[in-house]
């Protein structure tokens, strides 16, 4: 009876110890540390330059760590396929949809989207940097088009300027649905008196691509432009942005 016992424990003891194996060799298996060093996204990216990785290498240095069956890599290209392989559509990927790949949590969502956030500001920054002045409503689209565009919903913000007329700070006030947004004028001038702006420009997208006012935009921006006036602070133009181009109020006669 006993030896029955030593006999199943004995053999038991061998599967734990298989088992043990089999998962060793399969982290060695999915780890990028036993790749050649040629191979390994940081140690490319050290020894050469970030244009000669992949997106797929440059996202995977992003998520840091991989999964116990995945590496690094696998899981920046399942990341990349939700976006459709394509860095404009990842751009536009909430973190809530982001964390519905297994292996993404909340740290690598925020990761991907924080330095998505920063592309996106850079490529804003090469189109209008913001110590120069602001002189026409053309430039100034060009520049919100690039913030804005990854927003699948409206969203209204504001550009805060300078008495040179230098962007002090830009600022998302609200965000809504498909079909519009609301914004406080009170909450405006509070952000306005804070950032001690001598004019502004009112700016939300249109991401059904469309560049017609409605009638409540019309409203709102006459209500905040008689409401700026009481601080002396002016109101320059509302612009309208969308993937298609521009609309402004100052080129249209509406201010």
């Amino acid at each position: 009876m006993y030896n029955a016992r030593f006999t199943l424990l004995f053999h038991r003891l061998i599967q734990l110890q298989n088992n043990d194996l089999i998962w060793f060799m399969q982290e060695r298996k999915y780890s990028i540390k036993n790749w050649a060093k040629d191979d390994r996204p940081r140690e490319k990216l050290l020894s050469k330059t970030p244009m000669s990785l992949s997106d797929s290498e440059l996202l995977a240095i992003l998520i840091n760590q991989g999964t116990r069956d995945r590496t690094a890599v696998d899981l920046a290209k399942e990341v990349l396929q939700m976006g459709g392989n394509d860095l404009q559509e990842l751009g536009r990927l909430t973190i809530k949809e982001l964390m519905k790949i297994k292996g993404i949590g909340p740290a690598k969502a925020i990761t991907i989207a924080a330095a998505l956030e920063l592309g996106r500001r850079r490529q804003a920054r090469l189109f209008y940097p913001e110590k120069v002045s602001v002189k026409d409503s053309r430039e100034v689209a060009v520049y919100l088009q690039a913030l804005l565009r990854d927003h699948s919903h409206e969203v209204f913000a504001v550009l805060f300027l300078n008495r040179a007329n230098k962007i002090r700070h830009f600022e998302i006030i609200s965000q809504g649905g498909i079909t519009g947004t609301v914004a406080d004028p009170r909450v405006i001038l509070k952000k306005a008196l804070e950032q001690e702006a001598v004019s502004m420009i009112l700016c939300h997208n249109h991401p059904s691509g469309s560049l017609r006012p409605s009638k409540a935009d019309e409203e709102l921006t006459l209500k905040i432009r008689e409401a700026a006036r009481y601080f002396d602070i002016k109101l320059l133009d509302h612009i309208i942005v969308s993937e298609d181009g521009h609309f402004s109020f100052a080129d249209e006669g509406l201010l």
